[in-house]
């Protein structure tokens, strides 16, 4: 077995592998660019190597840097991770000559899978299902059009060394088709350093099924499948494990197509196979990853494998110690991605400091948090923004949804918008309970974008107890402070109007052995609580049900976060309450006749000019962040009279870009 190993990658997933190393009694090395000084897996490491500045092409995608510190460091071995150069052929190949151990498959496996046109031809040679496509290298746009057009629209345009949503582009149209081939193939040069891309048929109401499989060279099992459908953009929101949709005839099936492809190609360590199923549960092969998923966690979950420490140890050449007929799936585990991003404003990216980050209580069995985050920590531009990955099992599918949603309600975050609200709007969906999902689910079910009115509905009871029984503390302890006599406090009445939102409620709180009763609106509910002055969690149970609301004051009120909703809630007399039903309100400055910047980042490109003019889905200009294009266009037909911003310039958020005419 290795004594030392370097982790070639970043993030949640460097700090998943240092826990299995530090597990298995194996040090660790991190790396980092100038933009991760002083992250999470940096700390957790027992050695630290700096490889070069903040972008990845200047430091994680450096082959001679990551292999000089395995080198200066004695690391026998490297795990990739995901993403950056865990599937590069020309990175394990460099691994190899200098006698260092690459946590993954051979170069062989890596070359025919890792390339997905390639991929593609040897999943038909050996005869497994494939969706209809151009397996070849696209020339240029024109091309690129004619072949969609010949395979027939709706169409897929793909990187073929691409993932993590990155390089992809569905196009229904020649015009998309254009525009897609442009972005997807500056998009596959940006995050892999190879534009190529290839085109296939898009098959409608998908799923996006995965198989885990698990090789040493000899034995080749499949790890049960991971529903990926729930996806934004081709970017995985939601999965879990097993999927609602397979039969045991079905998931015998692909897992033995699985095994049958990574048998081909020599398959040794971790991998994935994906699938895209149809309604009549037929299959077809998509791709297979060559490396660790994002997702892998779910499966952990429903087997008790730790797939990061099998791959250690087949790559130090132990075999596999499990048959087909050990691999048991216990229970139901679903995996939520908290993004660092802004779901009312198109979930742009959000850039900054995380002021506070508290990840719900992990308990065994039950709830996983995997984050590579801490507080005060930074989500950068540069890379990817996820913030954590949010991990629950349970008995059943409806077990595994209800601690989810608990979950997601404790998940303290502040410095930047995340995108938990749209996480328990989903949740929170009944075709999403129902598990009537398609990769389409997402577009059909928020095909005008993602609003405060797609949460799910909750008892305004729940806030409301909450806040007064904080508020009642609160006066309780500035009373205690005071020297004031219990029982006969200045401030604390019993009768209070608590005005949530815009409506006023009449409360009555009375406190009890275990907390309080509140009366809401003539309905008295019992609150059990142990709440402390300053916690930011109010848990409680409310008649029976736990819950868990977020309470931030804000001036003389409180910011409440529950269920994915935020309202803004102020304690009051009946009289002040009054006044304050009749406060103006103050109106937002008119900025329509500008482009903003919807997010930080890059100024790529403008296509207009001072004195253009410019029709209604025009394209303005191109933002780069987080490794993704996002082409903003004219909303109305328009003359631009000032050009605010320049390529090249990095933007803010609401940062002015061009000025209309009036």
């Amino acid at each position: 077995m290795f004594d030392k190993i370097l982790i070639a990658n970043r993030g949640e997933i460097a700090c998943r592998v240092i826990k299995s190393a530090r597990k298995m009694g194996i040090k660790t090395v991190a790396v980092y660019s100038d933009a991760d000084r002083d992250a999470l897996h940096v700390d957790m490491a027992d050695e630290r190597i700096h490889i070069g500045g903040s972008a990845s092409a200047d430091s994680y995608l450096v082959m001679d840097r990551i292999i000089q510190a395995c080198k200066d460091t004695g690391a026998q071995a490297v795990h990739p991770g995901y993403g950056f150069l865990s599937e590069n052929k020309a990175f394990q190949a460099a691994l190899d000559k200098e006698g260092i151990a690459f946590i993954g498959p051979g170069n062989r496996a890596i070359e025919a899978m890792g390339d997905k046109i390639e991929s593609k031809k040897l999943a038909a040679e050996a005869k497994v299902s494939t969706v209809p496509g151009y397996m070849g290298v696209i020339k240029d746009t024109d091309e690129a059009v004619k072949i969609a057009k010949d395979i027939g629209f709706p169409v897929m345009i793909k990187a073929s060394a691409g993932g993590g949503g990155k390089g992809m582009r569905v196009a229904y149209t020649e015009e998309e088709a254009r525009d897609g081939f442009v972005s997807a193939t500056n998009e596959a040069k940006s995050s892999f350093g190879d534009d190529r891309v290839f085109v296939e048929k898009f098959i409608e109401e998908p799923r996006h099924i995965e198989i885990q499989i698990l090789a040493d060279g000899e034995t080749c099992l499949y790890v049960g499948e991971r529903e990926c459908s729930i996806q934004r953009r081709h970017q995985k929101v939601i999965e879990e494990a097993p999927s609602p949709f397979l039969t045991p005839e079905v998931r015998k099936a692909m897992g033995e197509q699985a095994v049958a492809l990574a048998k081909a190609v020599d398959y040794k360590s971790a991998g994935t196979v994906e699938f895209i199923v149809d309604a009549n549960r037929n299959f077809y092969f998509l791709e297979m990853n060559t490396r660790l998923q994002v997702e892998h966690p779910v499966t952990e979950m429903i087997t008790g494998l730790d797939l990061v420490e099998w791959m250690i140890r087949i790559a130090a050449g132990e075999k596999l110690t499990l048959t087909q007929d050990d691999i048991t799936l216990n229970g139901w585990s679903l995996e939520c991605r908290i993004y660092a991003e802004d779901p009312y404003r198109g979930f742009l990216p959000s850039i900054g400091r995380l002021t506070r980050f508290i990840p719900p209580e992990e308990v065994e069995g039950q709830v996983r948090v995997d984050t590579g985050v801490a507080d005060g920590g930074e989500i950068s531009m540069y890379y990817d923004p996820m913030i954590a990955k949010l991990i629950t099992h349970g008995k059943d599918r409806n077990e595994a949804i209800a601690r989810m949603r608990e979950a997601l309600d404790a998940f303290y975050i502040r410095g930047v918008s995340h995108n938990i609200p749209f996480l328990a709007s989903l949740l929170g969906k009944q075709r999403f309970v129902d598990g009537r999902l398609t990769t389409n689910f997402i577009a059909e079910e928020y095909a005008d974008g993602f609003h405060a009115a797609d949460l799910p509905a909750e008892d305004p009871t729940i806030l409301i107890a909450a806040v007064a029984s904080v508020h009642r503390k609160q006066v309780e302890r500035e009373a205690m402070i005071s020297g004031q006599i219990a029982g006969h406090e200045k401030k604390a009445r019993n009768d209070w109007v608590v005005r949530l939102g815009d409506t006023n409620h009449p409360v009555m709180i009375l406190p009890t052995d275990t907390g309080h009763d509140v009366t809401v609106d003539g309905k008295t509910v019992s609150v059990a609580h142990d709440w402390r002055f300053g916690d930011p969690l109010f848990k409680a149970v409310i008649d029976g049900r736990p819950v868990v609301v977020q309470i931030d004051r804000e001036g003389v009120g409180y910011r409440l976060f529950h269920a994915g909703t935020q309202d803004h809630a102020l304690v009051l007399t009946e009289s002040a309450a009054k006044y304050a039903a009749l406060m103006p309100k103050k109106e937002a400055p008119d900025m329509s006749q500008f482009l903003l910047s919807p997010m930080p980042g890059l100024l790529v490109s403008l296509a207009v000019a001072e004195g253009q003019d410019v029709k209604a889905g025009e394209r303005l200009a191109v933002i780069e962040a987080m490794k993704m294009e996002n082409v903003l266009k004219a909303e109305r037909d328009g003359t631009v009279v000032k050009i605010h911003a320049a390529p090249g310039d990095s933007l803010s958020v609401d940062q002015k870009i061009i000025e209309f005419a009036g």
